[in-house]
């Protein structure tokens, strides 16, 4: 079904002088036909009905002019931000360019004044929890800035931007937040960019001992693909599994459907210390994903014994979450924003380039707050040496393309639907940021659409790590107290960490 009508020229990007925010323009020319242009991406279908909000808090109020000059100026010049999905006549779904009226991307919500006065942290989460229920306008590029020009607990103003998933992943859509973005401490420049990982090649490469290495170092290189090529094998029929029959057991954290098939998600974050973190992570020798994914484990595991009243702490819980992987290069942030940055932003490929993990989760107590670490670190290396990230994106275009997107959706839900949790990690700028001449305090994604009553988003800027969470508000109506649980676990294992070496 057409999303609007297929008309022939791409319209250029207008902006309207008014300041009611109606996108009225007076004396307008009828708006010339659409002309299609590229195929939506088999990934895009995909998420249909998923959506990434990020809130961000700033220092200043909000500078409307600016603001709207700014979207103009960066973020409204990119194809997917100024495009519409249209079924053509050949019947395949296409981008067409068309006019982007700025203020009608630019909404200004009315909130009861009382409300906001008495609790304005609270009257911007439920307002953010409605967006999960309210659909976009397909007839205009799918993307929306919500601004909250009154001061919360942690920003004097707020924005919550909007996008729906097929303009890109999570990833695509920080690259184009980097480049949006200026240096605080000199808005001449770009930000820092993130430290580069260590590892730059594709994750099955296995660099060739040197001529002068022993027999015993070239037998440990061969046999590395072995291991590789097995790891690999169990994780597909893992996936095949899960897809037939393998459902994750029934916990406090499994999706219960609604009578109403609706179930409206609140979106909550909390500030971690990016230095904590760090700290475990030299003390323990591991890496950052690993210290969060152990700080999820021990968070799950507060809140679920606390909440059944299950009194055998001795027993473990085995559950499994979705981590969704970036299949780019690792050098793409820093390569995509030096090409926006020199004018060729037309040539980066914003479309979704993720695979997905099928990471194993615990649920257990243990006396050393250090073991949910050292558990998250066994099992985040065992799935390093794996291809099925790779399996799992490859396989989701191919059915795609043999089955089609009903078949694809339906599969793609029944895995997430047979697992319990979403889980990812980004990298963000590591110094502070200003958007639109806009100095940023915080940045919080998240988003809502799959299946699951709970998805666990981490994002890291300055020295802080957010801890985001989207849940089925009915199911977790204490999700504030969860949120500690992720504060007091990161404390209880800095804690621990602090002790080693010292007996």
């Amino acid at each position: 079904m057409d999303k609007a009508a297929a008309t022939s020229t791409p319209l250029p990007v207008r902006t309207t002088t008014s300041n009611d925010g109606n996108g009225a323009d007076s004396g307008e020319a009828p708006a010339p036909a659409l002309e299609l242009g590229e195929p939506v991406s088999p990934s895009a279908k995909l998420v249909e009905d998923f959506y990434i909000i990020v809130l961000i808090g700033v220092s200043t109020p909000v500078n409307h002019p600016a603001l709207r000059a700014g979207i103009e100026a960066q973020l409204a010049r990119y194809p997917h931000f100024r495009s519409i999905q249209v079924t053509g006549k050949d019947g395949v779904l296409r981008w067409a360019q068309t006019t982007v009226n700025v203020d009608d991307h630019l909404i200004y919500p009315s909130l009861d004044a009382a409300a906001v006065a008495a609790d304005p942290d609270m009257a911007v989460e439920d307002y953010v929890a409605s967006l999960s229920t309210t659909p976009m306008d397909w007839s205009r590029p799918l993307w929306e800035f919500h601004l909250f020009d009154f001061p919360t607990s942690e920003a004097t103003a707020t924005t919550a931007i909007r996008v729906h998933h097929s303009l890109g992943d999570g990833m695509s859509l920080l690259t184009l937040l980097m480049a949006c973005t200026r240096s605080a401490a000199d808005p001449a420049r770009l930000p820092a960019m993130p430290p580069l990982p260590a590892r730059r090649g594709a994750i099955y490469q296995r660099p060739r001992p040197p001529a002068s290495a022993g027999c015993l170092q070239f037998a440990a290189w061969v046999w590395s693909f072995f291991v590789l090529a097995w790891h690999t094998v169990v994780d597909v029929a893992g996936f095949f599994a899960t897809i037939l029959f393998l459902k994750d057991p029934h916990t406090l954290f499994k999706r219960v459907v609604s009578h109403g098939g609706v179930n409206r998600k609140r979106i909550v974050n909390r500030s971690l210390s990016l230095d904590d973190i760090k700290f475990v992570k030299n003390a323990m020798n591991c890496t950052v994903n690993d210290v969060l994914v152990g700080v999820t484990y021990a968070a799950l595991s507060r809140y679920y014994f606390r909440k059944s009243g299950d009194t055998d702490t001795d027993k473990e819980i085995r559950v499994r979450s979705m981590l969704l992987v970036n299949l780019r290069p690792t050098t793409s942030l820093h390569a995509c924003v030096n090409m926006i940055e020199s004018g060729k932003g037309s040539d980066v490929k914003w479309e979704n380039r993720l695979g997905f993990i099928i990471l194993p989760f615990f649920i257990g107590m243990h006396s050393d707050p250090l073991d949910y670490v050292r558990k998250a670190k066994k099992v985040v290396d065992r799935k390093k040496s794996s291809l099925e990230v790779v399996f799992t994106h490859v396989a989701a275009e191919v059915i795609l393309k043999l089955f089609g997107l009903k078949a694809a959706g339906a599969i793609f839900h029944r895995m997430i639907s047979h697992t319990t949790i979403s889980f990812s990690n980004m990298t963000g700028p590591v110094e502070q940021v200003e958007f639109c001449g806009h100095p940023v305090l915080f940045i919080a994604p998240s988003g809502y659409g799959p299946p699951e009553a709970l998805t666990v988003n981490y994002q890291s800027y300055v020295k802080t790590v957010k801890v985001n969470l989207a849940v089925d508000e009915a199911q977790f109506p204490d999700c504030h107290e969860l949120l500690d649980d992720f504060a007091e676990s990161l404390e209880h294992i800095k804690d621990a960490a602090s002790s080693l070496g010292k007996h």
